[in-house]
């Protein structure tokens, strides 16, 4: 994609700040609304040229000041996770539910022509068929799962209504630079800032559990094959398409020595499912994605990007 005017909702994020990048070296005109909560501001301080409204996408004005003109629309701002939602599940609502729905009213107004929505594999709840497929059934074992699922419905219906084109992906599990130490947050961040701050890492269950690591590389690769995408509409699974064990990935953290980390083990947590792997056929065959980071080699760069970050 380039030379398009874009609006990526929750840019100064992670996963968005990094999706900014690709398109300002594209030669897209970007602006970004973020609320700076969860995003840093220094994450988008190498592109001057990116339009920043500083607002919240539960407010109306804001989202459609930033909405003018732009043809393609990255919707990222969110509330993240299964265990922020279970401590906040009304600010879950009101921002994965009603931010969307004012992101989608400005949209239609503004005559955009394709939303890109984040989603997330928290709408499944636990997995009863391995690998899972988009119409694996649909039980969200937490209320962020349950607004990311009315997110996706949300589009989609809008896409039946109006002149909008609606692509939803559902994130695995993403990792990768500008991803910093949140105890809500994925699994990788945590480990890697225990480990170089020397702190203990605590495994909930016996490790043995699985999941997909998808680099945010290959996330935003997903993002900029959903927009390019002419009369596509609906819901994909974006990951590796591989899993591996909690017990494994400490292994890679730490390069097989363990005595790098301390590890606790804590019971298992509500709301966590025991394993996870996507297939990825319908996101190949619809927008043509397919991954290309190695887990590995990801990790690698991930551990020298937050030695620099702290």
């Amino acid at each position: 994609m380039e030379n398009k005017k874009v609006l990526v909702t929750g840019g100064a994020g992670f996963i968005g700040s990094n999706l900014v990048k690709h398109l300002i070296a594209t030669n897209n005109s970007v602006t970004v609304l973020d609320n700076f909560i969860s995003g840093y501001r220094s994450n988008l301080d190498f592109f001057p040229e990116v339009h920043i409204v500083d607002g919240d996408v539960r407010d109306k004005n804001a989202v459609e000041e930033a909405m003018h003109g732009a043809e393609v629309v990255f919707h990222l701002a969110a509330s993240v996770g299964n265990k922020r939602s279970i401590d906040h599940p009304i600010l879950d609502a009101e921002i994965n539910v009603i931010g969307t729905l004012q992101v989608l009213e400005a949209a239609r107004k503004n005559g955009v022509r394709k939303i890109v929505t984040s989603s997330s594999a928290g709408i499944f709840g636990e997995l009863k068929t391995i690998p899972i497929k988009e119409d694996h059934p649909i039980e969200p074992d937490s209320p962020y799962g349950c607004t990311k699922l009315c997110e996706e419905k949300l589009c989609l219906s809008y896409a039946k209504l109006y002149a909008l084109e609606a692509v939803c992906l559902r994130y695995f599990n993403v990792y990768g630079p500008n991803q910093r130490f949140d105890a809500y947050g994925n699994v990788i961040p945590i480990f890697v800032f225990k480990m170089i701050r020397n702190e203990p890492i605590i495994i909930f269950g016996d490790g043995e559990q699985t999941r997909d690591f998808v680099h945010v590389d290959d996330v935003v690769q997903a993002n900029i094959k959903a927009a390019d995408s002419i009369g596509i509409n609906g819901a994909f699974n974006i990951a590796s398409g591989k899993r591996v064990t909690i017990n494994r990935l400490v292994e890679m953290i730490t390069k097989g020595d363990l005595n790098k980390i301390k590890i606790e083990h804590g019971p298992e947590r509500a709301g966590d499912v025991r394993h996870s792997l996507a297939d990825l056929t319908l996101a190949f065959e619809n927008i043509k994605y397919s991954p290309t980071v190695d887990l590995e080699a990801g990790i690698d760069q991930y551990v020298s990007w937050a030695r620099n970050a702290i």
